[in-house]
């Protein structure tokens, strides 16, 4: 059995997520149904992650497995042509028929985009927030994300993960050109962990004791606790490491 594995780069604005889910237009659903036109044949197809709906990603990685031998040039090209507009497969290869796009991740990076003017070119791709930011005091507050730590205040309560223990090793600030920067990477993420940890982050801008505050949050292991997620459009998976 050979095994393929893909980086994939789409726009999420029309998409209810990666994941199938029944009727709904889905990122997975479209590859796996321009995966059968190329191949004739149904495949497996094991994403990194689920991106929720309207997320991004410039580098969602996922695998399938099939007997057949595959010509890696052309079945990309073939792919990329039955592919809608905003999905492309940048890359593919064979790897070991062992490989597992998701359990054999080791670590996973968002970075979310926030804009502080209103452009017609940022709004599909960033959360317009014109109020300001203090990007040293989020740099010095966001340390206190790092480390393994119970994430249950931040993410959905539909999640259905028993266990909500993410290591994060890496949260950062940045500006460049008109735009911000949020970059965050940990071993795992859960359901709307990303866009909670920014809501609550930037909250936390407009309180006198933000640092009891975010303390606070994780103590209580409650999502009302935490700031108001801000929107799934600002935000792209952007890589995952093996």
């Amino acid at each position: 059995m050979n095994n393929y594995r893909m980086i994939i780069q789409y726009d999420g604005t029309k998409y209810a997520g990666w994941q199938i889910q029944g009727d709904q237009k889905t990122i997975q659903k479209e590859i796996v149904k321009a995966i059968k036109i190329v191949l004739k044949e149904d495949v497996n197809l094991i994403g990194s992650g689920r991106t929720d709906a309207g997320v991004h990603a410039l580098g969602q990685v996922a695998n399938f497995r099939t007997d057949k031998e595959i010509d890696l040039f052309k079945f990309r090209f073939s792919l990329n042509s039955v592919l809608p507009d905003d999905i492309s497969v940048i890359s593919i290869n064979e790897v070991e028929e062992n490989f597992h796009s998701r359990f054999d991740a080791k670590r996973r990076t968002y970075i979310y985009l926030i804009s502080q003017f209103k452009s017609p070119f940022y709004k599909n791709y960033s959360y317009f927030y014109p109020q300001e930011i203090d990007l040293e005091k989020l740099q010095v507050l966001s340390r206190l994300f790092i480390g393994k730590k119970n994430y249950s205040s931040f993410c959905k309560k539909s999640s259905e993960v028993k266990n909500r223990y993410c290591e994060v090793s890496n949260v950062s600030w940045l500006k460049h050109a008109d735009l911000i920067y949020f970059k965050i990477s940990a071993d795992r993420f859960l359901h709307g962990m990303v866009r909670a940890i920014v809501g609550t982050l930037l909250n936390s801008l407009k309180l006198e004791n933000p640092e009891e505050y975010i303390n606070q949050v994780f103590i209580s292991e409650k999502r009302e606790a935490a700031g108001e997620a801000v929107p799934a459009k600002g935000l792209f998976l952007y890589k995952v490491e093996y």
